[in-house]
């Protein structure tokens, strides 16, 4: 296993539809526990594959406290959405140290498979639907943030593109003194 790059928003990449996986196989779960390894090591709660620049059809969540419940979910559909939304305070590892709310499903019941190709469905509230819906919109190349004002929107862009700099600046500047 390995820790996988995550991309930071605003790259472009993250804004790629992802494809149905249609071959499960030890490419697939391989990638499934690389991007379990790196969404614990970040740390977070979810992850896309979309946002270790791979864009097929897979996510991996966990939502417990102690790392006991990690599920793939591959090909996922939502085929079902309470009509009660509720505003959740949502981050991303794409978009590190930054949080705001956005309304989701309060529930939905998702249709997926897991990396041996089995299909299951999980009925789904809370924290948990909150990952769901949120690692299903990096499948279809929408961060988080686009739900957002545009004006803050441009801000958190800006803020990331500086930090982004920054890292490079002194990324270079390590290099340079070895």
């Amino acid at each position: 296993m390995s820790i996988l790059n995550i991309l930071r928003y605003p790259d472009p990449r993250l804004h790629k539809v992802a494809k149905p996986v249609t071959v499960f196989d030890e490419r697939i779960k391989t990638l499934v526990a690389d991007m379990a390894e790196t969404m614990y090591d970040a740390p977070g709660v979810g992850l896309a594959a979309s946002q270790v620049d791979v864009h097929e059809q897979v996510i991996v969540i966990d939502t417990t406290e102690d790392r006991s419940e990690l599920r793939a979910y591959i090909n996922p559909e939502i085929i079902w959405a309470s009509p009660e939304m509720k505003v959740y305070d949502e981050g991303c590892l794409s978009v590190p140290g930054v949080y705001d709310g956005v309304e989701r499903h309060a529930e939905v019941k998702v249709r997926a498979f897991d990396a041996d190709g089995k299909e299951f469905e999980l009925q789904a509230d809370g924290l948990l639907a909150v990952c769901i819906q949120h690692e299903m919109d990096h499948l279809k190349g929408k961060v988080f943030v686009e739900y957002l004002s545009p004006l803050k929107r441009n801000r958190i862009k800006a803020k990331m593109i500086k930090e982004e700099r920054e890292l490079a600046r002194a990324n270079k500047q390590r290099v340079g003194q070895r």
